[in-house]
């Protein structure tokens, strides 16, 4: 039986992947701004600002088995010129945005066998480093907030966060657009190289599947082993 997976942003980079992944054997719904390169997916798409818009439900069928959340940011500055604003902004998009969609289909999830939630974190939310506390707090929030959906929402609702490191998509174009910066965060790595929207998009495939049917609350680091491999030292 085919599941029907909304994804939140699956436009470009990761989103994107995960609905190429997912397509010929599920029901895929994309709500996102932009829907230029998915004219070859097999997926129906709804507008959605996730910062502006109220999700549409009437547009979505009455039951979800899967969501998964993608936008996000990446806004890498030091501490002293951050002002609360920009704090505010990455809050804004990568959690509080996220809990307005989660509960604008809670009844379509709860509907659902067993539904199963994605969201997606980050390596520095873990990992104390330089220049990320903005994106590291809003990224530390979903974490919690995870874990804690998970279990009050067990055993109906599985809830499990990916946290990758430097992915090569558009959101981080700034930080790969060159072979030095390739070269650098490729060493970076444990695993000698940077993030492919595939690798996170694979693990949130299993997260949807029936296969996964016996994890929830966890908190995937889909990062090269830099999370927990100290090579480089």
């Amino acid at each position: 039986m085919m599941k029907n997976i909304l994804l939140i942003g699956g436009s470009y980079g990761i989103g994107l992947a995960i609905a190429k992944e997912l397509q010929f054997e599920n029901n895929v719904y994309i709500a996102s701004r932009s829907n230029e390169n998915i004219a070859d997916v097999k997926a129906i798409h709804i507008p959605f600002d996730a910062t502006t818009d109220t999700l549409d439900t009437a547009q979505l069928p009455a039951v979800i088995d899967g969501l998964v959340y993608c936008p996000g940011s990446i806004n890498l500055r030091p501490f002293k010129g951050l002002k609360p604003e920009a704090f505010e902004a990455d809050l804004q998009i990568n959690f509080i945005s996220l809990v307005k969609v989660i509960q604008s289909v809670l009844p379509n999830l709860l509907a659902s066998e067993q539904a199963s939630i994605v969201t997606f974190s980050s390596v520095a939310a873990t990992m104390g480093m330089p220049f990320h506390t903005s994106v590291a707090a809003s990224k530390g929030a979903i974490e919690g907030f995870a874990k804690a959906l998970a279990a009050e929402y067990a055993p109906k609702i599985r809830v499990n966060v990916i946290a990758p490191s430097l992915t090569d998509t558009p959101l981080a174009d700034k930080f790969l657009n060159n072979e030095s910066k390739q070269e650098k965060s490729a060493e970076r790595h444990p695993l000698k190289r940077f993030g492919k929207p595939e690798d996170s998009a694979q693990m949130a495939t299993f997260l949807l599947s029936d296969k996964s049917s016996w994890i929830s609350g966890q908190i995937f680091h889909v990062d090269g082993g830099m999370s927990t491999l100290l090579v480089n030292g």
